[in-house]
């Protein structure tokens, strides 16, 4: 089969393409043992074909011919979050769906979550449109879990499915919170502990106050996570500020004593 470019770019629409139709089928077999209602079936549907636009504008924006092993690994859990978003739907629309199903489709996805990154290490197809491609996906089901969550344990579980959209939005009227941030095992263990949780309180497993605990403690390091964050990027901001400019192409002024930080 041959691969479809577009606009002969060389850039292959077939992989977002497809995850169209693998979701098409994980929401029919979702309907076949649970039963979705149509608000679940127009959920489901609607992520898939908004997730395989923005992809496939990634790939154009970025110039890149395929999504590689690791992003078929990644667009494998973006349909699994897109069945959970749609068993979701379902369940908050009156219409309980079993709490195993969304349990199993979440955690498979959460487990992939390390699958993805591994495999882009050892192919050596790592990039900065899989890592974000990775890390939205991730940002998705976190928001879904919370919605989820919410019912049993309270609304202000939703805090941790909107902050990384918060950020986002707050990112746009604010350009110095789009810095780069250094590499951080903390903020990426926060991350990961953040659907563990959520999975773990949606599962019924734990009484509710020990789930509303351990959500309460997710929502704690999340917090954390990003008001450290946001502090380094203001120090940043702080230290550009203090770096001498060029006026008129003339050279370099050196810096006051008084303006360095160490």
């Amino acid at each position: 089969m041959t691969t479809l470019d577009w606009r002969g770019t060389g850039v292959s629409v077939r992989e977002p393409a497809a995850g169209v139709g693998a979701q098409i089928v994980l929401l029919a077999l979702l309907w076949v043992g649970v039963g979705l209602c149509p608000a679940g079936w127009l959920a489901g549907t609607a992520y898939a074909v908004v997730l395989s636009v923005i992809l496939t504008c990634a790939l154009l924006r970025s110039n890149t011919r395929s999504l590689g092993p690791a992003g078929l690994v990644t667009l494998a859990r973006a349909e699994l979050v897109g069945g959970v978003t749609a068993l979701v739907t379902t369940d908050r629309m009156g219409r309980e769906a079993p709490i195993a199903f969304i349990v199993v489709l979440a955690t498979v996805a959460l487990v992939l979550d390390a699958v993805d990154g591994h495999v882009a290490r050892r192919t050596g197809t790592a990039s900065a449109l899989g890592a974000r491609f990775d890390m939205e996906v991730d940002a998705f089901l976190i928001l879904v879990l919370s919605v989820f969550v919410a019912r049993s344990v309270g609304l202000w579980v939703l805090a941790i499915g909107a902050m990384r959209y918060a950020f986002a939005a707050a990112a746009w009227a604010a350009p110095w919170l789009r810095a780069p941030l250094p590499p951080s095992f903390a903020r990426k263990t926060v991350a990961a502990t953040q659907g563990i949780i959520l999975v773990a309180a949606g599962s019924g497993v734990a009484p509710p106050p020990v789930a509303a605990g351990l959500v309460a403690v997710a929502l704690a390091s999340l917090v954390w996570s990003f008001g450290r964050d946001v502090g380094w990027l203001w120090q940043e901001r702080a230290r550009a500020y203090e770096r001498p400019r060029p006026r008129h192409g003339g050279p370099v002024p050196r810096p006051l004593q008084h303006s360095k930080r160490h």
